[in-house]
């Protein structure tokens, strides 16, 4: 019967059996050096591909295994039907792999099935590589059974070379593009902001949920009335109608004329990730003057598709309003080193608060802690703290959230390390975020003042210029995080761009009715054609969501949002609630927050001399917690009819941060142990870094045609999720490898 699958037979090497959850690193270090320069291969490299080839299999055939996959829409009747065809794609597999070994075929064109493969598990480790393989033998069954003019069709409506077009009214529009570039800390946002503010009407777009804060805190106290408008929070002014809105760049309205736009960080635009959504709002916000604000090397993208849309640019180009130095040495490892004024960049909120505490107990003073997580009113508080010359609270210790716009007085920039967990394994830096981070150093005017000032106190009119300086915790790191801030940043080739809805109803609209969403969303992937200024974003997690939906019964354009929710894949707990989230919509059942299935407020009620979980297992499910709510609150905005305890929510999301805030406090810091773990992870993100090297060595330029692929990286926090926050802790395989000293931190 269709939904049983065969278990192919494949060898897996003893090196692999022996190993558990090692599988993967080694694999990894074992085709590191498969990707070497063409021609050059040698029995080794072939090895590898023989281990890369075990894998693939071992993994088909844990996919065939679990998988619920009604195959009779691809023409599968019955097991034989599907055995023949798991064995000829199994062929198939094998054949692009003798391509690779014995003839050196590895690239996109000549040989795609291996090319796919290869790159998705490089990019996306297992995972990647399992919605790769799904697909591929998805795409393998579908291979015969649409005619020649129906193809046709398919690759007409996957034409995406064109998407300024998308916005019709917009293009009735003759704008002029303001482009404020230069380093941190040079006013350009500074200048953009008071053009907004001297506007009869207009938004302001930024990257992070505290940007959008700061901006609707700044127009409020000059009395501008202002709405604030992001994923999770919609707030507008009462008793007067509204000219003005702060907002996360997602949620830029694009059916609304305004006078002015401001689209903050727009070097953003190349990200593989949210770099759609600048593309969307440069493209599509309907404004008679764009002011579009970030890094000299967006200057010549934004250029070339202002041209193609017959908008007037203007270039403004900043300097730097003091100096920034990268210093010689580091602190050694050694809090006692910290100066007033001083910020440690960390990457976790977890790392945050143990940094806090570990300063606080050696030097005797007060550290503030800075967020993009953090409510707002506790952000602000603590960034005044910070900022205030006259008390006690010398120290930040601060996530990568400063490098986007977050003003604070900071003297020095200090990285606690060199590299960062970014969902899916520990990387070193880019040097855009680098630059971005270190760059917050020395700042000349805060927003504070800026706040100030708009409220008439006349002290926040003293701008000052000190030099900043930037340097690490430990000698390690230094070396690249100098070398990182010395070197020129590659200008920006393309912008990204995902598939708008419209777009994916007329492509669905060519399949039958029972075609797998996720399948369809692949094969617009696989047949569009792109312009050689745009590639397609990632499009990973939705693909995960419209498999993990599939069979709640919902209708095309239901579907089609929550497949771009905000619901962590990869945490079960999640899922379990936006699955019962997904049924109270479909089945019109009631959507009150305490009715939906998968939502356990009870974990409020516990702590960890009275539960069963330990610390960090309790943080973990307030954290989970907490990501259920904000997932509730996003749909309550989407889904008013159903979703009605809107009010509810906040307040139980306000309870899970305290109580996760108060938790958070309560680890202790150990600077042996941290040191130990931060040494560990380095060799892991050395390991990575040399595989990604060679494992992508030999991938072609992209250009005019089909599969454009993205700028990796392109600015602090490939973020997943609109408005970004913070990792919580860094929960991946590699701390599987971790002994008991370095857990213990």
């Amino acid at each position: 019967m269709p939904g049983r699958r065969p278990q192919s037979q494949a060898p897996i090497p003893m090196r692999f059996k022996q190993s558990g959850h090692r599988v993967v690193p080694d694999l990894k270090k074992a085709v590191e050096s498969a990707a070497v320069n063409p021609g050059k291969r040698d029995a080794s490299a072939q090895r590898n591909y023989q281990f890369f080839l075990a894998l693939v299999r071992a993994r088909f055939r844990h996919i065939q295994r679990l998988s619920n996959t009604d195959y009779t829409f691809f023409g599968l009747q019955n097991e034989r039907d599907i055995e023949r065809q798991v064995a000829l794609f199994l062929k198939a597999v094998d054949t692009a792999f003798r391509l690779a070994t014995d003839r050196h075929l590895t690239s996109r064109e000549q040989n795609p099935l291996f090319w796919n493969l290869r790159n998705a598990f490089v990019k996306g480790d297992t995972r990647g590589l399992t919605s790769e393989l799904k697909y591929s033998f998805e795409s393998f069954l579908i291979r015969n059974r649409f005619p020649k003019a129906v193809t046709e069709l398919h690759e007409k409506l996957a034409d995406l070379r064109f998407p300024y077009e998308w916005y019709p009214a917009t293009r009735m529009m003759q704008r002029t593009i303001h482009v404020h570039v230069g380093p941190t800390n040079s006013g350009k946002t500074y200048n953009a902001l008071k053009a907004l503010e001297n506007a009869k009407s207009g938004l302001y777009a930024g990257p992070l949920r505290l940007l959008a804060h700061e901006i609707y805190t700044r127009m409020e106290a000059k009395g501008i009335p202002c709405s604030l408008i992001t994923g999770e929070e919609q707030r507008y002014p009462k008793g007067v109608d509204s000219n003005f809105a702060s907002c996360t760049v997602e949620m830029t309205p694009l059916n609304k004329a305004v006078d002015v736009a401001v689209i903050d960080e727009i070097q953003m635009i190349a990200d593989d990730e949210r770099g759609w959504a600048w593309t969307q709002a440069f493209l599509g916000v309907q404004a008679k003057e764009v002011h579009l604000c970030g890094e000299e090397r967006a200057v010549e993208l934004i250029k070339d598709l202002a041209g193609r849309m017959g908008d007037k640019v203007i270039v403004h180009n900043y300097q730097r309003l003091n100096a920034l130095h990268t210093m010689n040495d580091s602190l050694k490892g050694d809090f006692s080193n910290l100066q007033k004024g001083d910020c440690i960049v960390s990457f976790t909120r977890l790392g945050l608060h143990k940094l806090k505490k570990g300063i606080e107990e050696k030097t005797g003073r007060r550290c503030a802690i800075v967020y993009g997580g953090l409510p707002p009113e506790t952000r602000a508080q603590q960034a005044a703290l910070f900022n205030d010359q006259d008390n006690d609270y010398d120290f930040l210790v601060a996530s990568d959230a400063i490098g986007m716009g977050l003003n604070l007085e900071i003297k020095r920039v200090i990285f606690e390390t060199s590299f960062k967990f970014d969902g899916t394994k520990h990387r070193s830096l880019t040097v855009p975020e680098t630059k971005q981070i270190g760059g917050r150093a020395g700042r000349f005017k805060t927003a504070s003042q800026a706040n100030a000032a708009a409220k008439g106190q006349q002290q926040a009119a003293k701008g000052w210029a000190m030099p900043g300086f930037v340097t690490t915790l430990d000698d390690e790191d230094l070396p690249m995080v100098a070398e990182n801030m010395q070197m020129d940043i590659t200008p920006i080739k393309t912008a990204g761009l995902k598939p708008p809805p419209f777009l994916i109803e007329n492509f669905s609209a060519q399949f039958p009715p029972q075609t797998p969403q996720s399948f369809i969303l692949l094969r617009l992937r696989e047949m569009c054609r792109l312009s050689n200024r745009f590639h397609l974003c990632s499009n990973t997690d939705e693909i995960v969501i419209l498999d993990f939906l599939k069979d709640v019964p919902l209708t095309l354009p239901d579907r089609l949002i929550l497949m771009v929710a905000p619901a962590v894949v990869n945490d079960e707990r999640v899922m379990r609630a936006f699955r019962g989230l997904a049924e109270a919509l479909a089945h019109h059942q009631s959507g009150h927050i305490c009715d939906i299935e998968g939502i356990d407020l009870t974990i409020l009620e516990l702590d960890t001399k009275t539960s069963k979980f330990n610390k960090t297992e309790l943080l973990l499910r307030l954290e989970s917690l907490h990501k259920q709510i904000t997932l509730y609150l996003w749909l309550s905005y989407r889904f008013e009819g159903v979703f009605q305890s809107q009010h509810l929510a906040f307040h139980i999301k306000s309870l899970v941060e305290t109580k996760i805030a108060g938790l958070l406090g309560e680890f202790d810091f150990t600077a042996e142990s941290a040191h130990l773990r931060r040494k560990f992870l380095r060799l892991k993100v050395e390991q990575n870094r040399k595989r990604e090297s060679t494992l992508v060595a030999d991938e072609p330029e992209g250009g005019e045609g089909k599969h454009g692929e993205g700028e990796h990286g392109e600015g602090p926090g490939v973020w997943n999720e609109e408005g970004h926050e913070e990792p919580l802790l860094d929960l991946n395989e590699l701390d599987q490898g971790l002994n008991d000293e370095a857990r213990q931190i």
